[in-house]
């Protein structure tokens, strides 16, 4: 479904998220607002992370996406309190830990039950 292979969305993942800490660092300096709406990276890391070691099937992509967005309103601990941290790995971390959960819950869900496939 995504031209990826696993190797290969490793790898797009840590350059995602290395650059896009520097790049978030940088526009978060320059202005006045702490983790402005402007900067979509983090997203697109936390993400990526979410799917990382499942297949990237229709319904894996759509309940990554559900759950992602959820728990990133949500910010369940710590990523409610990683906001604080200065610049770059504060826009990017409460998205990676929101990643994190999805990885967990959609691997606890595909042992228990076999969904999402």
């Amino acid at each position: 479904m995504i031209p990826f292979t696993t190797l290969g969305l490793v790898i797009a993942f840590v350059a995602v998220t290395l650059v896009g800490t520097w790049a978030a660092g940088r526009v978060e300096s320059g202005g006045t607002e702490k983790d402005p709406g402007i900067i979509v990276i983090d997203e697109v890391a936390g993400m990526a992370l979410s799917v990382l070691a499942f297949p990237r099937t229709p319904a894996v992509l759509l309940t990554g996406f559900v759950l992602f967005r959820a728990l990133d309103v949500i910010k369940p601990f710590p990523a409610d309190r990683s906001q604080a941290l200065p610049g770059g790995p504060g826009v990017m971390a409460d998205d990676l830990i929101a990643g994190c959960y999805v990885l967990l819950l959609l691997g606890a869900a595909r042992a228990v039950t076999g969904y999402p496939a």
